[in-house]
């Protein structure tokens, strides 16, 4: 008989055996508390709000050497001069672009939100879940731990609701039980920036900026080689502005050239200086800079007829990326139910049965012990137990659930095909590759999801009032009180270039499973190790059509080896001077269920800053990320990234 050795194999065993239907009891009664009407307004209009109108293009513009044609393309406002170029500011972006600055290279990362740090920060998901072996033995690298260290110093206050008398650390008020690190999304942000600050130290003339949106490249004559990365900074005309939290309405004037009522326009050119080399990483969670420039990737999942594992499905099926999830904050608050009455006059485009179908506690309890409260709390205000007792008044936990504010409908994907590209004219005009209409129904499962837990509670236990925090008492940083951003399991993935016996390079089921055959041995090129399980949390159409998902392909950690990533994993193809510095690794759809979570990704990013800074080092004009292993250098790049604190090997005992 099978027995779980971790709350997390619980959760994922109980989630494949099945789940029974929570019916809820809607509570009623005379409400008699008005917040500002402005906000409800401005967060909950009766009317379902459309999605912006979107450009379309029927035809593809190409250049002589095979890349998109910027069209239009407004002359820069600012040129910033780098020899690396980061696109994207998540928790790859940040460790590559830190490991680049360490290594002297003068360093440029762009982040689309106010936020640096992408899953520990503006998408919410700042609690820690690290692989039970890895921890056990301790393998994590001096960089993952030293980062960690940082995040436990870092100071912070909350509203004064929370009766707070001074400042606290997060070692004081970190009491969860997904991991042994929770923390506020403010403070993910506020640690990732002081790390860029500490590694700037070592590049001069690095720099960063967040509300920056990536627009496209410029590419030599051979398309080969990428020359300039060109953006657009947004900045508030409101020197009060708060991010809305409503993606879906924002992501259009976040990307668009164009000043808007809200926000002055930028344009801005990313370039080598005069006589040195550009490398850039993508580090995007959906591969942005990958899609626009078309370099060869999968989306979604694959069939064991393109990459020949035992737990793929029977068809590809490229709408079927991994659920996001909008994440939001419940505290224990008594609000006299204003937040619960806000969200009971949000209109969703689905009616609120069909999403509460899907809404499910599967056997935790809400406060109690193990409770799903205490799952990811991020602030204890008494630091009581993580495992024991119950929680008290001020504390605060973040909801990431799956059975909750998931949302993995395909109806329409998340992800635009090229096919989607070309009509919406993004190959010219890049907006971000998403649909808006799913991010909607996300926010909306996501709101829906946070009424539902109100109603859960007051009949679970009426002694811990709960409050869905909006406004300025959010943690999110947003008015709505959602994350900034959803949290991105799943984006575009690189094809490889040939290596290990394939033509087109990907790490697969077998290279990874204890139970399984055929695997490869990666350490030769090894930049990265991590370790988790195979955790997929997969797709679905709203019409029951058969999702062709690898819905067997899920499992607990004690049958996945450590998971050697290699160089080759980062290397698209047709680029000379781009590697990956985030989920969109060269990896099939079931890896990426290991590989996706917090210290995979931040031993990618941290590899690709390093060797990219590294190459630099060199001072050899033809060298490129490519050239690296056939001209037998692994060995002295293993000792670089070695010395900046790196792990690519494993301990099997300490």
């Amino acid at each position: 008989m099978w027995k779980p050795r971790s709350v997390r194999q619980l959760i994922w065993g109980m989630s494949i055996c099945g789940s029974l239907a929570v019916v809820v009891a809607v509570a009623s009664g005379n409400y008699s508390h008005r917040p500002l009407l402005t906000l409800w307004d401005y967060l909950f209009s009766q009317e379902e709000q459309s999605s912006p109108k979107e450009n379309t293009s029927p035809t593809l513009s190409l250049l002589p050497n095979g890349r998109p044609r910027l069209d239009p393309l407004p002359v820069a406002k600012e040129v910033w001069q780098c020899e690396v170029v980061v696109v994207g500011g998540s928790l790859g972006g940040v460790a590559a672009a830190s490991q680049a600055m360490k290594s002297g290279a003068r360093t440029c990362l762009i982040e689309l939100t106010p936020w640096l740090g992408g899953q520990i920060s503006s998408q919410g998901v700042s609690a820690i879940d690290e692989s039970d072996t890895m921890i056990r033995l301790s393998n994590f690298s001096k960089s993952w731990n030293s980062f960690k260290e940082l995040i436990e110093q870092q100071k912070f206050k909350l509203p004064s609701w929370v009766k707070q008398k001074q400042k606290l650390s997060v070692d004081d008020a970190n009491s969860c039980w997904v991991g042994k690190l929770c923390f506020l999304p403010k403070v993910g942000e506020q640690a990732a920036r002081q790390l860029l600050i500490s590694s700037a130290k070592s590049a001069s003339g690095s720099r960063w900026g967040t509300e920056i949106a990536f627009k496209g490249a410029q590419f030599d004559r051979t398309g080969k080689l990428i020359t300039a990365i060109y953006a657009v900074k947004r900045i508030p005309r409101d020197r009060n502005y708060v991010p809305s939290g409503r993606l879906s309405e924002d992501l259009n004037s976040w990307y668009s050239w164009s000043s808007t009522d809200n926000y002055e326009k930028v344009p801005i050119r990313l370039e080598a200086p005069p006589g040195k080399r550009l490398m850039v990483i993508d580090a995007t969670d959906t591969g942005e800079l990958v899609a626009w420039a078309r370099i060869p990737h999968r989306v979604g999942s694959e069939s064991y007829t393109t990459t020949g594992e035992v737990n793929a499905s029977l068809k590809d099926n490229p709408d079927c990326t991994q659920a996001f999830t909008f994440t939001f904050v419940l505290a224990i608050k008594d609000d006299r139910g204003v937040s619960r009455a806000v969200l009971s006059q949000y209109q969703p485009i689905f009616s609120r049965k069909e999403h509460r179908d899907h809404f499910d506690l599967i056997g935790f309890p809400m406060f109690e012990g193990r409770s799903f409260f205490k799952y990811r709390r991020i602030f204890s205000a008494k630091g009581n137990p993580r495992f024991e007792g119950n929680p008290s008044f001020g504390d605060m936990t973040l909801v990431n659930w799956f059975h909750g504010n998931n949302w993995n409908m395909m109806n329409p994907p998340l992800l635009m095909s090229e096919a989607r590209l070309i009509q919406t004219g993004q190959y010219q005009n890049w907006m971000g590759g998403m649909s808006t209409s799913t991010l909607k129904h996300g926010e909306d499962r996501a709101f829906l999801f946070a009424e539902w837990l109100m109603e859960v509670q007051s009949n679970a236990n009426a002694k811990f009032p709960l409050a869905y925090l909006i406004g300025k008492d959010s943690p999110m940083g947003t008015l709505s009180g959602l994350s900034m951003m959803p949290y991105f399991r799943e984006g575009r993935r690189i094809i490889g270039r040939k290596a290990y016996g394939q033509t087109n390079f990907m790490v697969r089921e077998q290279d990874i499973r204890k139970d399984m055959t055929g695997g490869r041995d990666f350490q030769p090129t090894a930049i990265g190790v991590t370790h988790y399980d195979v955790d997929i949390q997969g797709c679905m159409y709203r019409n029951w059509v058969q999702p062709w998902e690898a819905q067997s392909a899920g499992t607990t950690e004690d049958k996945v080896k450590p998971v050697v990533i290699p160089l080759e994993s980062l290397i698209p193809q047709g680029v000379d001077n781009l590697l990956i510095g985030g989920k969109a690794i060269a990896v099939t759809h079931i890896v990426n269920g290991v590989t996706r979570i917090h210290q995979g990704e931040w031993s990618i990013g941290a590899a690709a800053g390093g060797t990219a800074g590294w190459i630099l080092q060199q001072n050899q004009p033809k060298l490129t990320p490519a050239a690296i292993v056939p001209n037998k250098l692994m060995p002295k790049l293993h000792q670089y990234l070695k010395n900046q604190g790196l792990r690519f090997n494993w301990y099997k005992s300490r």
